[in-house]
């Protein structure tokens, strides 16, 4: 009997392989892709593995980021004695796979379930861009959006049970969560909907079990901004007001919803439509279940989920600046939304009588999820041409553009004996001085603060690494500190960048 259980879900097994297989793919030419942010998790796991703390590569404490994925890449190298770097592909195939195997299972509960539904499904997240994207970069996402299904598992084992156990193991991963991203809030927020919400408990009762999941859900969260603020005096690093109105935010939702359903630049006059209409819908959709007293379904948990977690990038992203909202940011949302406005084909199905008239709503169905499965895998396809059978790789720091720079060829075997001791070095990519040299270095001061920009340009003596292929136009770039300060070129790449010196003592 476990044994034949067991083999019911191996179509979940096979596409949790094929999902691994993928992954592996995209990372076959230049390995996992490495963008900034990865740089500050790998050498906090480093850091935890060199001296016991967490420091990023310019020797002070991971603030920006939480410390659980750090921490996580850290344990794993401690214990394979492997940099994450090297295993990072395995590591981000295994962890596709088991978001596939989970997805699978809990489709497999869904009420009422269709194998044909959860084949098609299935299919769609091995083959989703925006997945595939995610779990090619040593990301905290890549975690996150697996925690964000268990939460699911163990939530509804509580809205079944209304025990304390499930309770407590769903606060526990929620809090996880949170030290993974801080937008793991919105794990604890949706927790937190449905404990409202819910209608079977007694109110005393209610407010306890509140009490308590709410504790325990911040319990890390909490722990971790306090220690930021003591070690920094911020708690989750500067971070700049938004220059991006909430109705631009709305409309870069929409081109990643669009970009999703299939469509093309030239459609995205549809996006800010399809953004409203979406999260109406989900709002709808969690009104309705509330009244017909179904909250404890995979389907609502996903929908509300959903609906928490695009709110809380639309508005979060409009007060607060951060990379504009595109498939990196909406990608925790793609399986619940998927599953938020594909699963009431199955309840549709279920109502209707006659048997003509399900086959053609059902056909309907499928043809339309096969049109949808067929345009990821033409967007995979191309992705596949221009990073693997095209020899560039994943964009980022492990591509062709930087394995074939003669100013990256440099870094890695720089004489650090050309640095003065003491004299600190300014950078615009101090991530990408750490990468290739393993040497750390300070970014130049944002144009937003002030204080900063004036603090530097009283430095005397100071060395300067530039990158004319990164300038970020929100750091001061060369030409501002070319007119303030007089800068010596030691090392020239042409058009790459150069090395300088500010000596004015």
């Amino acid at each position: 009997m476990q044994l034949n259980r067991y083999l019911k879900n191996y179509d979940t097994f096979i596409a949790a392989l094929l999902g691994f297989f993928a992954v592996r793919i995209f990372c076959s030419y230049s390995g996992i892709g490495i963008s900034p942010d990865s740089i500050m998790y790998v050498s906090a796991a480093r850091s935890l593995n060199t001296n016991g703390t967490l420091q990023t590569f310019n020797h002070i404490p991971i603030v920006d980021f939480p410390v659980f994925y750090p921490v996580f890449l850290g344990c794993i190298k401690f214990i394979t004695r492997i940099d994450p770097v090297i295993y990072g592909s395995v590591l981000n195939g295994l962890m596709f796979a088991g978001l596939i195997y989970t997805s699978g299972w809990i489709m497999h509960r869904f009420v009422p379930t269709s194998r044909v539904y959860k084949w098609l499904i299935l299919v769609a997240i091995v083959l989703s861009p925006a997945l595939l994207q995610v779990y090619s970069y040593l990301w905290s996402e890549t975690l996150f959006i697996f925690e964000t299904l268990l939460f699911l598992v163990a939530f509804r084992q509580y809205l079944l049970k209304h025990t304390l156990k499930p309770l407590l193991v769903a606060a526990i991963i929620a809090a996880i969560s949170c030290v993974t991203r801080y937008a793991a809030v919105t794990i604890v927020g949706t927790g937190g909907l449905l404990l409202l919400l819910d209608r079977v408990l007694p109110l005393k009762k209610k407010i306890v079990h509140i009490i308590i999941y709410g504790f325990v859900c911040i319990s890390l969260l909490v722990s971790n901004l306090l220690f930021n603020a003591f070690m920094s005096g911020t708690t989750t690093g500067p971070r700049e007001p938004s220059i991006t109105s909430f109705g631009k935010n709305l409309y870069y939702f929409g081109t990643v919803m669009c970009d999703w359903m299939g469509f093309t630049p030239n459609q995205y006059y549809l996006a800010t439509p399809i953004a409203t209409l979406m999260l109406l819908g989900f709002i709808a959709a969690l009104a309705y279940n509330y009244y017909r007293r179904r909250l404890d379904s995979f389907e609502n948990l996903a929908i509300t989920f959903a609906l928490v977690y695009g709110l809380f990038i639309l508005v979060s992203s409009t007060f607060s600046r951060y990379e504009r909202i595109n498939h990196r940011l909406l990608a925790p949302i793609f399986i619940p939304a998927l599953w938020g406005y594909t699963s009431w084909g199955l309840l549709i199905l279920k109502k209707i009588s006659n048997i003509t008239t399900r086959r053609i709503v059902a056909a309907v169905f499928i043809v339309m999820m096969l049109g949808f499965v067929t345009k990821e895998f033409f967007i995979d396809k191309q992705r596949y041409s221009e990073q693997i059978a095209d020899s560039y790789g994943v964009p980022g720091y492990t591509s062709d553009d930087w394995l074939e720079s003669p100013f990256a060829a440099y870094l890695k075997h720089i004489d650090k004996s050309m640095f003065k001791p003491k004299v600190t070095i300014y950078t615009d990519a101090h991530e990408a001085v750490y990468f290739f040299s393993g040497m750390s270095s300070y970014l130049v001061p944002h144009r937003f603060f002030k204080k900063d920009i004036a603090s530097f340009y009283k430095k005397k003596h100071f060395y300067l690494i530039w990158f004319n292929v990164l300038e970020n136009p929100e750091l001061i770039n060369l030409k501002d500190i070319q007119k303030v300060k007089s800068l010596k070129l030691i090392k020239d790449f042409g058009e790459e960048g150069g090395i300088y010196e500010c000596d004015e003592q």
